[in-house]
C-alpha cells in the first residue's frame, strides 16, 4: 500500500508537483500536465501522450527530445480530460500538428477524442491515435478493442524519434500505426495494488497463483494459474506472445521486461535471463532489451513483457537519440529553455456568464445548484459502496470519480450563480467541470449529460413537464451517440434508457412532474440493479466479463441514485 502521502485526494497533484519540480530540464508544468522544458523548431510535429496517474514512468517520465512534447495528466487510474488536453497540446504545437497518442481505455478515447476535434475546429490539425498491445485484452479478431500497457514505451518512442526527425503529420501517425501493430505485451499479477487512502488492494491473488492477462488500471487478471519459478512464468510471457508473432515480421525482436510496482531488479534480471534464452531458441535475434519500470500500478505485484518486432525503419528510430526524465540514449543538444508557459498556462474551462438569465430562468438555477449540492453530499456517502462494485472487473476508481466530479460541479454551479446564470448555462457549466475534474470515463459521460440538459432547458423558460421528458429522451440520445453504447452493453444507459421511456409514458398520463419522475427513478433503481445478469461489451469491464456477471454496473447504480436525489429535491 502507498505509505508516503499526506490527503488522498491531494495525491495525484502533490505527485506531480513534486515530478516537476525534481525534472525542472526536462518539464515545465501547466494547466493540464507538463510540456518539454526546451524550445521546439517550427513545424514540428507535437507528439502529446497522456492517462491516469499511478503508472510512473507512464507518462510524464517519457517528456524530452526525442519522445513526447507534453503529456496530459489525470488522476489516479482516471483519464485527464478534453480541457486539459487542449491546454497541453496548445502549449506543444508548433505549426506542425498534433498527435496524441494514449492507451485504449474508453475514457481516453472520450476525451482524447473531443479534444482532438477541439483543436481541429480550431485549425490546429490534430490526431488521436490509440496503442493496442495487450494480448489478453481481446482476441486476435477483435485487435482492435485491445489495451494498451507497456507497449507505450516503443510504440511512442518510434513516434516520438519520427517527429523530431521532421516527418509531416500523416507520416509521424503512419509511424504510429507501423510500431503499434508489431507490438504485444502480457503481464502477470502475484498481487493486486492499493489506491492511495485504502487499506484493500482492488483484487487479491490466491497463494501459490498468479493472475494472467492483468490491467494497469488495478483490473484482475483473466485468468489464475499456478505460480512458478522465474522460468515458469517467462516460459508463460514468451510462449503466449509468439503465438501472436505479427505478419511480416522478421526475426528481430526488442524485449522489454516492465516491472508492475514492486518487483525488484534483480528479481526482473533472472526472469530476463529465461526470456533471452527462449527467444534465442525461437531462432530470434534480440536486438535490444530494457528491464525496468516502464508501465506501473502503483504497487501492484508482477511483471509484464513486450516485444516489439521492428523494421530496418522502426530499429532506426528506436536508437535515435532520447533525452527524457527517465528513457536516455545517444547525444542531444539541450537547446533553449522556453520562457512562455506561464501565458499559456490557465484554466480554459470555465464557462463565463455572457448574458444573464431570466428571472425566472435564475431561479430554477438557483434549485438546480441546490439539488447539485445534495447530489454531491449523497455520492460522497456512496462513494465506498460504488468503489466497491467497480473493483470487481474494473478499477475501483467509480466512486471517487463520481464523488471529485460532482463536488466540482456544485462548486462551479455556485460560481455561476453568482454571476446570474440561467439554468442552461449553470447546467452547462457544472458539466464542464464535472468532466474537467472527475476524468475517466464516467467524466466525460457526466459531462455530456448535464450539457446536453442544459441546452435543452436554455436561460430563458422554466422547461414543462412534457419539454422535460423530451429532454432526458435527447440526453439519452446524444450519451448513446458519444459513448456508441447500447441497451444491454451493461453501462449506465441501462438505467437511463429505461427512466426515458418510463418518464415519457408517465408524463403522457398526467400527473405531477415530481411524482412521474420519481416513479421513473425507481424502474431506474430496478433496472440498475438488473445489469447483475448481463456481461459487458464494452468498456474496462469487457476482457473480465465473467468477474462482472452477478455484480450491477457502477455507472448504472451511480446513476439510479442521482435520479432518486433529484426527485426527492422536485
Amino acid at each position: 500500500m502507498t505509505r508516503l502521502l499526506n490527503n488522498p485526494d491531494n495525491f495525484p497533484v502533490e505527485s506531480a508537483e513534486g515530478f516537476l519540480l525534481a525534472n525542472k530540464r526536462h518539464v515545465r508544468g501547466l494547466y493540464g500536465g507538463a510540456v518539454r522544458a526546451t524550445k521546439t523548431p517550427e513545424g514540428k510535429v507535437a507528439l502529446v501522450i497522456g492517462g491516469g496517474t499511478g503508472h510512473y514512468p507512464a507518462f510524464a517520465g517519457w517528456v524530452g527530445h526525442g519522445m513526447a512534447d507534453g503529456v496530459v495528466m489525470g488522476n489516479i487510474f482516471s483519464s485527464p480530460s478534453a480541457a486539459q488536453a487542449v491546454s497541453v497540446a496548445k502549449a506543444a504545437e508548433r505549426g506542425g500538428g498534433v498527435l496524441i497518442a494514449f492507451g485504449n481505455y474508453a475514457g481516453d478515447v472520450l476525451h482524447f477524442g473531443d479534444a482532438a476535434a477541439q483543436l481541429s475546429a480550431q485549425g490546429i490539425p490534430a490526431r488521436a491515435v490509440v496503442t493496442t498491445d495487450d494480448i489478453a485484452s481481446a482476441s486476435p479478431e477483435e485487435k482492435e478493442k485491445r489495451r494498451g500497457i507497456a507497449g507505450w514505451v516503443p510504440v511512442f518512442k518510434v513516434t516520438g524519434a519520427a517527429a523530431e526527425r521532421g516527418m509531416d503529420l500523416d507520416d509521424v501517425e503512419r509511424v504510429f500505426h507501423k510500431a503499434n501493430d508489431r507490438t504485444r505485451t502480457l503481464g502477470v499479477a502475484f498481487s493486486g495494488c492499493t489506491l492511495p487512502g485504502d487499506t484493500e488492494p482492488l483484487f487479491t491473488v490466491p497463494e501459490g497463483k498468479m493472475a494472467i492477462g492483468l490491467g494497469v488500471h488495478g483490473e484482475p487478471g483473466i485468468a489464475e494459474v499456478d505460480f512458478g519459478t522465474a522460468d515458469e512464468v517467462a516460459k508463460v510471457l514468451v510462449e503466449r506472445l509468439l503465438d501472436e508473432r505479427p505478419d511480416g515480421a522478421d526475426n528481430r525482436v526488442i524485449a522489454l521486461l516492465n516491472g508492475l510496482g514492486t518487483a525488484k531488479y534483480e528479481e526482473m534480471f533472472v526472469t530476463f535471463r529465461a526470456i533471452h534464452k527462449l527467444l534465442e531458441e525461437a531462432g530470434l535475434e534480440i536486438v535490444d532489451g530494457e528491464v525496468g519500470e516502464f508501465a506501473t500500478s502503483l504497487d501492484m505485484s508482477g511483471v509484464s513483457l513486450t516485444l516489439h518486432w521492428p523494421d530496418d525503419e522502426l530499429l532506426e528510430l528506436w536508437n535515435d537519440p532520447v533525452d527524457t526524465p527517465t528513457l536516455r540514449r545517444g547525444t542531444v543538444d539541450p537547446g533553449d529553455l522556453r520562457d512562455d508557459i506561464h501565458t499559456l498556462s490557465q484554466d480554459p474551462t470555465r464557462i463565463t456568464v455572457t448574458e444573464e438569465g431570466s428571472a425566472e430562468s435564475r431561479a430554477l438555477a438557483e434549485k438546480i445548484a441546490d439539488t447539485l449540492d445534495r447530489v454531491a453530499a449523497m455520492l460522497r456517502e456512496k462513494m465506498s459502496e460504488l468503489g466497491k462494485l467497480d473493483s470487481y472487473a474494473g478499477d475501483g476508481d467509480h466512486g471517487t470519480g463520481m464523488q471529485r466530479g460532482s463536488e466540482n460541479a456544485a462548486v462551479a454551479a455556485r460560481k455561476l450563480l453568482g454571476d446570474g446564470a440561467g439554468a442552461g448555462t449553470l447546467l452547462a457549466g457544472a458539466g464542464e467541470a464535472w468532466s474537467a475534474t472527475a476524468g475517466g470515463t464516467s467524466g466525460a459521460l457526466w459531462g455530456v449529460i448535464l450539457g446536453a440538459a442544459g441546452q435543452g432547458i436554455g436561460d430563458a423558460d422554466v422547461p414543462s413537464a412534457e419539454k422535460v421528458a423530451g429532454i432526458v429522451d435527447d440526453v439519452s440520445t446524444t450519451l448513446q451517440q458519444v459513448g456508441g453504447a447500447e441497451e444491454g452493453d451493461k453501462t449506465m444507459l441501462d438505467a437511463l434508457l429505461p427512466f426515458s421511456r418510463a418518464l415519457k409514458d408517465l408524463i403522457s398520463g398526467g400527473g405531477s412532474l415530481s411524482e412521474n419522475w420519481n416513479k421513473a427513478a425507481t424502474v431506474a433503481a430496478g433496472a440498475a440493479q438488473q445489469t447483475a445478469d448481463l456481461s459487458p461489451k464494452i468498456g474496462r469491464a469487457r476482457p473480465l466479463a465473467e468477474k462482472s456477471v452477478g455484480h450491477a454496473d457502477p455507472g448504472a447504480v451511480s446513476l439510479a441514485y442521482v435520479l432518486a436525489t433529484i426527485g426527492d429535491d422536485l
